[in-house]
């Protein structure tokens, strides 16, 4: 009983926020832009046909890149627009525990989010139909995207609830979710590997995104990779209602 009067809250508001994302034409132009980008990524940077190998490597490779713009757009304005129209003043008075608005907002992002990934099936299928992909490596890798991204979402829900400028959410956001794709970024900690030690590279790189990716991706779920990215959406999302409940006293 107490199990449901929890969830019922949060999947109330994952459903009102969720289905806000399509009453919009913003979900669907993010949805073009996204696709059209990655399938552009796979193709043409990544070479895909050049490459004579039916794998989707390159797709993968991109896509944290990819998330660094797309998701802080979708994250910006989860906080930021209620607090620059006034509305969360309405959502901290609701007699329902704020962690739980917290999760429901997040959740309705990440679902958004995954589900624009998840569109870009038609890349597995071109490359099944090319030759014999290992699609085990596919399977865990989109996995692996939709972890990360949570990730990346997770952290710019944070930023935006430091502030009530969209703009400066999507900044704070990109920026520290680059750190922390560039920490754990090979061509990145080959160049500390000049100037540091093995332990603290390993250290550096352990804090980064594209680590656990690559960790991921490779066809064998990993389950430190997998703690690694529920613990940073678990901490943003911490500290994003330790922000609003400090707001709520205030």
């Amino acid at each position: 009983m107490m199990k449901e009067s929890m969830l019922w809250p949060i999947w109330s508001l994952f459903k009102r926020e969720f289905f806000s994302y399509f009453r919009s034409p913003v979900a669907y132009v993010f949805m073009i832009i996204f696709i059209l980008a990655s399938v552009g990524c796979a193709f043409f940077l990544g070479g895909l046909y050049e490459g004579n190998q039916a794998s989707l490597v390159m797709f993968f490779t991109f896509l944290p890149w990819l998330y660094l713009v797309l998701v802080p757009a979708v994250g910006m304005k989860l906080w930021a627009e209620e607090r620059r129209s006034g509305t969360i003043e309405l959502l901290l008075t609701l007699p329902i525990d704020l962690s739980h608005v917290v999760v429901a907002k997040f959740l309705a992002g990440w679902a958004f989010i995954s589900i624009a990934t998840l569109l870009s099936f038609p890349l597995a299928i071109t490359v099944n139909y090319l030759g014999e992909p290992d699609n085990g490596v596919i399977l865990t890798s989109y996995l692996g995207a939709i972890l990360m991204a949570g990730s990346y979402l997770s952290i710019t829900c944070l930023t935006s609830a430091l502030t009530k400028n969209q703009v400066v959410s999507f900044i704070l956001g990109v920026i520290i979710c680059f750190v922390l794709v560039l920490v754990g970024w090979g061509v990145f900690t080959s160049l500390l590997a000049t100037i540091f030690p093995a332990v603290i590279i390993d250290f550096i790189a352990s804090l980064g995104f594209m680590t656990h990716f690559i960790s991921i991706s490779r066809g064998v779920i990993d389950t430190r990779a997998v703690i690694y990215f529920i613990s940073v959406i678990v901490v943003a999302l911490s500290l994003n209602s330790l922000v609003l409940q400090q707001r709520k006293a205030s």
